[in-house]
């Protein structure tokens, strides 16, 4: 599961399919501005929205979830399968592995800084 909306995912389904943004747009009932907030991760979207995304970009509304980050929500009408599910809990572990290394590296940033601080 992507921790933000993945913009590039999005934007190259709807190429392969010969849609844009606008489109998108129509389909979900929004302004293009809405879509836009989507895109730049400023606008979660509803079960509803990721169900006709879904069919609009001819993929499932847990790959749609997936892709539009942390705490976008399936329908409750989808019932995935446990492929399905194991592949979105790696993913998701996955993620959550990489933010704490990030994080870890952080911190020991700040350690050598603070440790460089109180050497002078």
């Amino acid at each position: 599961m992507s921790l933000f909306f993945d913009q590039t995912w999005f934007d190259d389904r709807l190429a392969q399919r010969g849609l844009n943004k606008s489109a998108v747009a129509a389909v979900l009932g929004l302004t293009e501005g809405a879509v836009e907030d989507i895109w730049k991760d400023q606008r979660e979207i509803t079960p509803e929205e990721v169900a006709r995304l879904g069919e609009l970009l001819g993929v499932s509304a847990a790959t749609i979830a997936s892709r539009a980050g942390v705490s976008t929500p399936v329908p409750k009408s989808h019932t995935a399968s446990e492929p399905e599910i194991r592949s979105e809990m790696e993913q998701k572990l996955a993620n959550i592995e990489a933010r704490l290394s990030r994080l870890e590296g952080m911190v020991a940033e700040l350690r050598d800084l603070i440790a460089g601080l109180t050497r002078k």
